[in-house]
C-alpha cells in the first residue's frame, strides 16, 4: 500500500511538471520581433536619420502590456540609429527610460542570430532609413517569409513597408502582390520635401509590386489588415497598428 502511494505521489509530481514545462514553453512563444533600420543619413542631404521611436514605442507599449516579449533585429545589428526622438510623448519616455528595451535597441541582433521559430509575428518600424536598407536585405526578408509562412504576422509602419518591398514567399510571388497595403504615401513624401531624397517613393514602389494601395488624407490615421499582413501610414498609425496586431494574435 505505501509503495502504491508513493507510485501515485511520483506520477502527480511528474503530471504538474510536465504542465509546467508546457506553460513555461507556450509563455516563451509569446514573441515578436521588430525591424529597425540600421542606416542614419538621408541620402546626400546630410541630416541624420534611423528608426522613428515612436513607431517603436507604441506598438511595443501596446504588445508588451499584452504580455508579449520584443527583440529587435537590424541589417548590421548593434546600436540602432534613432530619429524622432521626443520624450515630451509619454509612450516614447516610457520605452526610453525602460532599461531593458533600451539595452536592446542599443544592442539589436544580426539577421544571422534570429532563430525564426521564436516568434508569432514581425513587426518593421519605420524611419526614412529604411528606405535605404531594408527592401535589399534578403536575410530580413527570408525572416519574414518564413514568419509568415509558419502562420505569422507581418506588419509595418510608414516606411517600415519598404521591408516588405521584395519578400518572395515559396510560391514566387511577392509577399504584397494582390493585397491590400498602407504606407507612407507620395503626397505626404512631398510634405516633408524628400521626394528627391528618398531612392524611390514607396506608394509608387509597392503598387508596382502589385500591392492594392490604400490611403487616408495627410498624417490621417489609416491601419489596413490584409491576410496577416498589417500596414500603417505614418507616425500617427503606429499605435492602432499595435492594436491591430493584438487583435489577431489573441484570436
Amino acid at each position: 500500500m505505501k509503495n502504491k502511494s508513493i507510485m501515485v505521489l511520483l506520477v502527480a509530481v511528474s503530471m504538474v511538471t510536465f504542465s509546467y514545462g508546457q506553460n513555461t514553453k507556450t509563455k516563451a512563444m509569446k514573441k515578436i520581433l521588430f525591424v529597425v533600420t540600421s542606416h542614419d543619413k538621408k541620402g546626400n542631404t546630410g541630416e541624420s536619420t534611423g528608426f522613428y521611436l515612436s513607431e517603436v514605442s507604441h506598438p511595443w507599449d501596446v504588445l508588451v502590456s499584452a504580455g508579449y516579449e520584443i527583440d529587435f533585429v537590424s541589417p548590421k545589428g548593434g546600436k540602432a540609429p534613432v530619429d524622432g526622438f521626443n520624450l515630451e510623448d509619454p509612450t516614447n519616455k516610457k520605452f526610453w527610460e525602460n532599461t531593458a528595451y533600451r539595452n536592446k535597441i542599443e544592442n539589436t541582433m544580426k539577421p544571422s542570430e534570429v532563430d525564426t521559430t521564436k516568434y508569432e509575428a514581425i513587426f518593421y518600424a519605420g524611419g526614412h532609413g529604411t528606405m535605404w536598407d531594408l527592401p535589399e536585405n534578403t536575410e530580413i526578408a527570408e525572416i519574414a517569409r518564413k514568419i509568415y509562412e509558419s502562420n505569422g504576422l507581418v506588419s509595418a509602419v510608414c516606411h517600415g513597408p519598404s521591408g516588405l518591398l521584395n519578400i518572395k514567399l515559396s510560391n514566387g510571388k511577392y509577399l504584397v502582390d494582390g493585397k491590400k497595403i498602407n504606407a507612407f504615401t507620395n503626397e505626404e513624401e512631398n510634405a516633408v520635401k524628400l521626394e528627391n531624397v528618398v531612392p524611390f517613393l514607396l506608394e509608387t514602389k509597392l503598387i508596382e509590386r502589385g500591392a492594392k494601395f490604400e490611403k487616408s488624407g495627410l498624417w490621417q490615421e489609416h491601419v489596413t489588415v490584409d491576410q496577416r499582413v498589417i500596414t500603417g501610414q505614418n507616425p500617427q498609425s503606429a499605435h492602432a497598428v499595435g492594436v491591430a496586431m493584438l487583435n489577431i494574435l489573441q484570436h
